[in-house]
C-alpha cells in the first residue's frame, strides 16, 4: 500500500472518532508507536535484564551499581550528534540509514550477551554493555532528529507522549518477559529472544521515507557542530539558556535515581523474578502507558508549562511509596496482600512518571529549532540522561551507606530543585498563541 493510500486511510477512519481521539489515528502516530519501541528495548535491557542477570550469578550490588557508568554514551552522544546531520548512509538517507545501521549492530549485540559467563567473562560483557550504549545512543539521536521533522509543531505533545509509551511498553520484552522466561530457559536462549525483538524497528527504518528536513545538509562538519549551539544561546540568551540546561538536568534526577536499581531492590524485598515479571512489571508499565497518553492529550488544553508544574508535582509525591515499601522491609512469605501492596506502589509512581515524562520530552522538543533538529536534540537528551548515567553508578554505594528506606527519602528530595526552577523556564501563567505553554 502507498504512503498515500496509508495516510488517506488513517485519515478517514480518524473522522469517524472524536477530535481528540482522532489524532492519534494517523501514520506519524503509528511510526512513533515504532520509534519508541526499539529506542527503549536496549536501554530496558541494561536497566533491567543485565543487573537482574547479573545479580542471580553472584555479581556484588556495588559493581552492578557501578557498570551504570556504561551509560555515559547516553550523555555525551551530543559529541558525535554532528556526524549524524553531516553525513548520510549511502542509499537510505540521514536519518533512516543510521537508524538501520545501528539497530543491526543493537540485534547482534543483544544476543551476544547470552554467549558470555558473568563470572568468567565481566571484562568482556562490560565491553560489549559499552558498545550496546554507543549504538542505542547513536539510534536516538538519529531518531530523536527523524521524529522531530516528521511532526508539526501542533503534534509534538501527543506525538512525544505516543513515543514515550511505546518506549516504556518495550521495557516488557527485557524487564517481563525476558525475565520469566529466564525461570525455565538458559540465559543465552533468552538474550536471543530479546534480540528479535529488535527487528520490528528494523522493518520500519526499510519501509517509511526519509523526512524532509527545513534545513540543507551542512556544508561542513565545523558547521554541523557550531551553528546548533550558536543558534540556541542566541535565541534565549546566555542566562536563559543555562537555567533551561539546569532544568533539563534536574527535572528528572530524583526519579532516575530512584529506578536506578529497582529490580536488586525488588529481591532484595523477597520478590521472585516471576514476581517482578507478572506483577511489578506490569503495574509499572500500564500506569506509565496511561498516564503518558493522557498526560498528551491534556496537554492540548493545559499547556506544556502548567502539565510540568501538575505532573512534577505527581512524580514527586509517588517516591515517596518506594520509601514505605522499604520501610515494610523483606517479605518472608509473598502473598496476595504483598502483591497488591507492591503493585500499588509501583503503579503510583508509573502514574506519576509517565505523566512527567510526557510534559518533559515536548518541553525538550520545543526547545529545539528544527533548523538544527538532531545536534540540538542530542545536547538535551544527553542532559537528561545525566543522572541515569553518571550519577545512578552511586545508588548502590548510597543503599550500602543509607539503607532502602532514606535512600528513597534522599530521591525525593533531589527532585525538589528541578519543580523550583519552573518558576523561571515554565511559568505557570505563562502561555503561547498556539495554546502551548
Amino acid at each position: 500500500m502507498g504512503e498515500g493510500k496509508f495516510e488517506s486511510r488513517f485519515a478517514a477512519d480518524a473522522m469517524k472518532l472524536p477530535d481528540w481521539l482522532a489524532a492519534l489515528f494517523t501514520r506519524r502516530m503509528l511510526i512513533c508507536v515504532a520509534t519508541g519501541f526499539t529506542s527503549g528495548l536496549p536501554l530496558y535491557l541494561l536497566l533491567n535484564l543485565i543487573p537482574a542477570w547479573l545479580y542471580t550469578e553472584g555479581i556484588s550490588l556495588k559493581e552492578i551499581g557501578a557498570m551504570t557508568l556504561i551509560q555515559l554514551p547516553y550523555t555525551w552522544k551530543f559529541l558525535w550528534s554532528p556526524l549524524l546531520d553531516r553525513y548520510a548512509v549511502p542509499g537510505f538517507g540521514r536519518r533512516r540509514g543510521w537508524m538501520l545501521l545501528t539497530q543491526g549492530g543493537l540485534l547482534a549485540c543483544i544476543a551476544g550477551f547470552g554467549l558470555l559467563a558473568p563470572r568468567l567473562d565481566l571484562t568482556l560483557i562490560v565491553a560489549l554493555a559499552l558498545l550496546l550504549t554507543v549504538l542505542s545512543a547513536t539510534q536516538d539521536i538519529a531518531i530523536d532528529a527523524f521524529r522531530r521533522e516528521i511532526l508539526s509543531d501542533a503534534e509534538l505533545g501527543l506525538g512525544n507522549s505516543v513515543h514515550v509509551n511505546a518506549y516504556r511498553i518495550a521495557g516488557l520484552i527485557p524487564g517481563s518477559l525476558s525475565l520469566i522466561l529466564a525461570d525455565h530457559l538458559p540465559w543465552q536462549e533468552v538474550f536471543a529472544i530479546t534480540a528479535l525483538f529488535m527487528l520490528p524497528g528494523m522493518l520500519m527504518s526499510l519501509l517509511v521515507s526519509e523526512p524532509a528536513s527545513p534545513a540543507a545538509t551542512p556544508r561542513s562538519l565545523r558547521a554541523a557542530v557550531v551553528e546548533p549551539f550558536q543558534e540556541f544561546v542566541g535565541r534565549a540568551g546566555a542566562r536563559e539558556a543555562l537555567l533551561i540546561l539546569a532544568f533539563i538536568f534536574l527535572y528528572k534526577l530524583g526519579d532516575s535515581l530512584c529506578t536506578a536499581l529497582a529490580t536488586p531492590f525488588y529481591l532484595s524485598m523477597g520478590y521472585t523474578k516471576t514476581h517482578i515479571g507478572l506483577v511489578a512489571k506490569h503495574a509499572g508499565l500500564w500506569p506509565a502507558v496511561i498516564g503518558g497518553l493522557v498526560g498528551g492529550l491534556w496537554m492540548v488544553r493545559l499547556g506544556i508549562n502548567r502539565a510540568l508544574w501538575l505532573f512534577g508535582a505527581v512524580q514527586l509525591f509517588s517516591i515517596f511509596g518506594f520509601a514505605w515499601l522499604a520501610w515494610s522491609g523483606p517479605q518472608t512469605a509473598i502473598e496476595a496482600a504483598q502483591l497488591v501492596s507492591l503493585a500499588a506502589v509501583i503503579g503510583l509512581e508509573a502514574l506519576g512518571v509517565g505523566l512527567g515524562t510526557a510534559a518533559f520530552v515536548a518541553f525538550i522538543a520545543r526547545a529545539t529549532n528544527p533548523l538544527y533538529t538532531a545536534t540540538q536534540l542530542a545536547l538535551f537528551t544527553s542532559l537528561a540522561a545525566v543522572p541515569r548515567s553518571f550519577i545512578n553508578a552511586a545508588a548502590g554505594w548510597l543503599v550500602e551507606q543509607l539503607g532502602w528506606f532514606s535512600f528513597f527519602l534522599l530521591c525525593a528530595a533531589l527532585a525538589v530543585p528541578g519543580m523550583l526552577l519552573l518558576f523561571k523556564v515554565a511559568p505557570w501563567r505563562e502561555r503561547r498563541m498556539d495554546g502551548v505553554a
